[in-house]
């Protein structure tokens, strides 16, 4: 089994996992809601209804991204993770809002609940436990794997665990000082948390859809082989972006003007597998042009800055 696969296979456990998780948490909010008669444990039932919702859109977009290439979609289909990641940003503001408009009214009247809380806080402390885990276990894969689906799950589950401790937080203060006020003020203290992670994660996702440039560090990882490789005499053009987990780099390679073809593909064979070293999976396109030709025929056609053209010499 390939590391690609081996991957793919552990991005699947992990969004099934959560998968699981979530169903076992609605089921049981549901028993005991309906055994108790709580509202307050019928509406986290819906909550966590949400939560599976969205385990449910990571694992599909985890199987959907590491179908390989083919010839409608020539790059693959990584993007469906990015698109997954932003639909679940989507629905984690759709929770901050929520949360925002139930404290707002709850602030205009605040009033101490007179259901018994301790039903309530027992299956908000189960949920606040078992997301705790399930969250961490999803950033470890999601980071290791290199999953934008995953992370965003994490995210989302992330989203419930301050939800529901804030929640446990609020009802405590409120009861134990008598203040009303006191849960909402937690709970819109939790929403401004939520959407600044959302705001995050829908940067996050939209930088892959827009074709963003790979992070600095690995563009000059990049820079770094070809300043060091003396068969390279100049570079320019240097494109990446990130589709999924897989980076896609391209680079125009410039070589002395009578180096034989056989010797210049081994050169750009060379770099390819470098560059894959430095960025497992990468896809790699190294375009070579004869060095003084293209100096020349840049610098007097074109009329372009010799750093434009030479990015080795003049950099």
């Amino acid at each position: 089994m390939s590391s690609l696969q081996c991957a793919g296979r552990r991005k699947r456990r992990a969004a099934l996992l959560s998968i699981v998780s979530n169903s076992t948490l609605v089921a049981c909010k549901l028993v005991v809601g309906l055994v108790c008669h709580s509202v307050a444990v019928l509406s986290e039932a819906v909550h966590s209804a949400s939560d599976l919702l969205a385990s449910v859109i990571a694992y599909a977009s985890v199987r959907m991204s590491d179908v390989p290439a083919d010839e409608d979609h020539p790059y693959g289909h990584g993007k469906i993770e990015s698109i997954s990641g932003l639909a679940e940003a989507l629905l984690i503001v759709a929770a901050a809002l929520y949360i925002i408009y139930e404290a707002g009214h709850k602030l205009l009247r605040p009033v101490l609940s007179s259901e018994p809380l301790y039903l309530g806080m027992a299956v908000m402390g189960l949920s606040v436990v078992v997301n705790f885990f399930i969250c961490r276990h999803l950033r470890k894969v999601g980071r290791e794997t290199d999953s934008l689906a995953l992370l965003a799950d994490a995210e989302h589950l992330n989203v419930d665990v301050l939800t529901a401790a804030g929640v446990l937080v609020g009802l405590g203060l409120a009861q134990w000082t008598g203040k009303a006020w006191l849960d909402p003020a937690t709970a819109l203290v939790v929403a401004v948390l939520v959407l600044r992670g959302a705001w995050n994660l829908s940067v996050e996702a939209l930088q892959p859809l827009l074709d963003a440039r790979l992070p600095v560090g690995e563009e000059q990882l990049i820079r770094d082989l070809l300043d060091e490789d003396e068969r390279v005499l100049g570079y320019h053009k240097l494109r990446t972006r990130k589709s999924g987990s897989q980076r896609h780099v391209d680079v125009h390679v410039q070589l002395d003007d009578d180096t034989p073809l056989l010797q210049a593909h081994q050169t750009t064979e060379d770099l390819e597998d470098a560059f894959r070293e430095a960025l497992p999976g990468a896809a790699v396109t190294i375009h070579v042009e004869p060095f003084l030709a293209e100096m020349e025929h840049q610098l007097c056609v074109h009329g372009l800055r010799p750093e434009q053209v030479n990015q080795k010499r003049c950099s």
